[in-house]
């Protein structure tokens, strides 16, 4: 079963049960990947449909920083809930000495010394941790490891 296919069973599900927030979450992922499919004119696979969940995720932990910074904390609730329920389509996330050692092999494989060299190093993580890794804080790593 493809990613868009069970994201929609899981919305079919969601109208069954009557659990709005996550109907609510489910559809505006769905309203998110039927744009990108209007725009580009085709169907998209799992790992760009995954590439749109990561998106829609990190939209999210932005809105409830902001909301934290702005005492909105019942704004920031409702975002962690949608942010829930959208972690249900990424795979299992590696842990934090996963994502370090992964990043040290990178640094060596590639042979990165400076700064100079973290796009280098970006580039060959984000195919292997796409996903399963915060990018962000692999790139904090890298600067870090780098520096």
């Amino acid at each position: 079963m493809s990613l868009k296919d069970q994201i929609l069973a899981d919305m079919k599900t969601a109208m069954r049960e009557k659990n709005a927030s996550q109907l609510e979450s489910i559809r505006l992922l769905r309203a998110a990947i039927q744009r990108v499919e209007v725009d580009e004119k085709k169907d998209l696979d799992d790992d760009a449909v995954l590439a749109i969940v990561e998106k829609q995720i990190k939209q999210s932990k932005d809105a409830i920083r902001q909301f934290n910074d702005g005492d909105r904390a019942d704004l920031a609730d409702k975002e962690q809930v949608h942010v829930d329920h959208l972690m249900a389509y990424m795979p299992e996330q590696l842990s934090e000495t996963e994502v370090v050692s992964a990043v040290e092999a990178a640094i060596a494989a590639t042979g990165a010394e400076s700064m100079k060299d973290m796009g280098k190093v970006m580039g060959m993580l984000k195919g292997q941790l796409a996903g399963k890794a915060d990018m962000s804080q692999v790139s904090g790593l890298i600067k870090a490891k780098l520096s």
